[in-house]
């Protein structure tokens, strides 16, 4: 594709949505279904309102970035107010905060006391909200594109068009739920050293910096599911086929008439 068109473009296009986002929080989740999958997540949001947050979720501040999920965040009050059968689906946030893990990046030039000082404002906000995270493209193993099958895994991007003339439908795959950690040991040492050391920020910093941040609200055991379940078990999606309610056909229509 041209890299022009896109230029072009833009400057008779309106981008207000994208030009809303202003804030940029990492973290990291893992695959409701299965923690050894942990991923990077850099979010850019943008508020809806005052107690909501719109994010797009991409593995990483790189201008080829990859976006592969999205992640709405929302207050504790509006959590409480969902629908008991819905909670199951969103995390909390208490102990990313806390534990320093979850951070706001910034540009290098920026004083670390000034980014203390902005990014405990942030994460004052955070530690009582609720987040409901699908990503759609499982980098982690390795997809050239957004694809969903496990029978892929491994597949090179070479090889993806002989997949696809053979099975279209090995494209398709549902989003995955995504869940957030809640204790300490159960992110990878590595991959948060790794993090640490390509954005030159301790997450032993941050917890110290956040020593006197506290949750005005209990976490409410609905969220952050497979912690309160005793079975092992978890909520993941997964594809089915059902009845597809059509409209009236064009003979149909006629004879409505």
């Amino acid at each position: 594709m041209s890299e022009n068109l896109p230029k072009v473009n833009s400057l008779g296009q309106n981008f207000d949505p994208v030009n809303k986002i202003h804030e940029h929080i990492c973290g990291f989740h893992f695959y409701s279904h299965d923690m050894s999958r942990q991923v990077e997540a850099h979010h850019y949001c943008s508020h809806l309102k005052d107690e909501m947050r719109q994010c797009v979720i991409y593995d990483s501040n790189r201008p080829d970035a990859r976006l592969i999920g999205v992640e709405y965040i929302i207050s504790a009050r509006l959590f409480q107010s969902l629908p008991e059968e819905e909670k199951i689906y969103w995390h909390s946030h208490v102990y990313e905060v806390k534990s320093g893990m979850l951070i706001c990046p910034f540009i290098p030039v920026v004083p670390q006391a000034a980014v203390d000082k902005a990014e405990k404002v942030v994460m004052e906000e955070l530690i009582d909200t609720y987040g409901k995270t699908w990503h759609f493209w499982q980098v982690d193993r390795g997809d050239p594109l957004p694809y969903g099958n496990n029978l892929l895994f491994g597949t090179s991007f070479d090889d993806f068009v002989s997949v696809v003339l053979i099975d279209i439908h090995s494209f398709l795959g549902p989003p995955q739920l995504m869940m957030a950690f809640l204790d300490d040991f159960q992110l990878s040492q590595k991959i948060l050293d790794d993090r640490d050391r390509r954005f030159n920020v301790s997450t032993a910093h941050y917890r110290k910096n956040r020593e006197n941040i506290h949750p005005k609200c209990n976490r409410d055991l609905k969220a952050d599911h497979w912690a309160s379940r005793d079975d092992g078990m978890a909520y993941q999606t997964e594809m089915k086929l059902v009845e597809q309610k059509a409209l009236p056909t064009k003979e149909q229509r006629s004879v409505q008439k």
